[in-house]
């Protein structure tokens, strides 16, 4: 069995070498990440990765999940939140800056919010992790050590982070936006199948489904499951006296085992632990 990280943080100061190309101002692992709201962005260059559990990250009105093995890199000045959507999310953090730090990121091909995904076995899930024993470990006066781990994994990430190569989180949101709004409207109908999603946008489920992978990680009706469990947890802490059986009817399930067993998966916990919880 796994066992858990223990919680680790480790800050660096920007004053310690103005003019190396990438400045580490902090990377860190949490190992029960509490909610963050940011309406202003971050002041510099913030990558965000989940190593168990799961989260869901804000970004533009929309809703980004973030499951094991997957991460955001976020430009600096881009509002958005971010909180668990499961019972503990464990996640790692870096934050950078520097002179070089955007026409790096613009030669990788990640000069805006970019999520990624990898495999389970995949380097990119560990790399980070090492990054911050090894600076544990080590005095690293001037920052460069921490400047070159940060590069190093920039570019690691970049070649085998992506499924699909250079496509923008935010571009990807805005063509896939009419339905994700038409989700928000219609997700309480159990007989939505792909191509009634597709529809929506006039395209073929093959390109949807494309899209939703490269911009989301997950399949369009996967996202759509996320909308209705989304809905739920809104029902189930929101001050109703609705048994679960009508909340999973609400929302879109057509029996309540399904629901039960797919908010348990996902959430990890039953709808009742996780109203007696809130």
């Amino acid at each position: 069995m796994t066992q858990p990280w223990p919680h680790r943080r480790i800050a660096f100061s920007l004053s310690a070498e103005q003019s190396l190309p990438i400045i580490v101002e902090s990377i860190g692992l949490n190992d029960d990440q509490e909610p963050i709201s940011r309406p202003e962005g971050f002041p510099l260059y913030h990558w965000l990765q989940t190593m168990e559990g799961e989260g869901e990250l804000s970004l533009g009105g929309h809703s980004i999940p973030l499951p094991q093995h997957s991460g955001i890199l976020l430009p600096p000045g881009v509002p958005h939140s971010y909180a668990a959507s499961s019972a503990r999310w464990e996640t790692m953090y870096l934050t950078f800056g520097g002179i070089a730090a955007p026409s790096m990121l613009a030669s990788l091909g990640m000069q805006e919010a970019a999520f990624f995904r990898w495999e389970r076995d995949s380097i990119c899930g560990t790399l980070l992790l090492s990054m911050l024993e090894r600076l544990e470990s080590v005095v690293d006066m001037f920052g460069l050590e921490a400047s070159i781990d940060a590069y190093r994994f920039l570019g690691t990430l970049s070649k085998f982070g992506r499924l699909h190569q250079n496509t923008s989180v935010q571009r990807n949101v805005e063509k896939l936006q009419p339905l994700i709004e038409w989700m928000e409207q219609h997700y309480g109908n159990p007989a939505i199948g792909l191509d009634d999603l597709a529809a929506v946008l006039g395209i073929s489920g093959r390109y949807l489904s494309t899209l939703f992978n490269q911009t989301f990680g997950v399949s369009p009706y996967g996202y759509l499951i996320h909308v209705r469990l989304r809905k739920a947890k809104e029902r189930l802490i929101g001050g109703s006296a609705c048994t679960v059986a009508r909340i999973a009817g609400e929302v879109g399930f057509r029996d309540v085992s399904h629901f039960v067993a797919t908010f348990r998966r996902t959430v990890g916990m039953t709808p009742e632990q996780f109203r007696n919880l809130h």
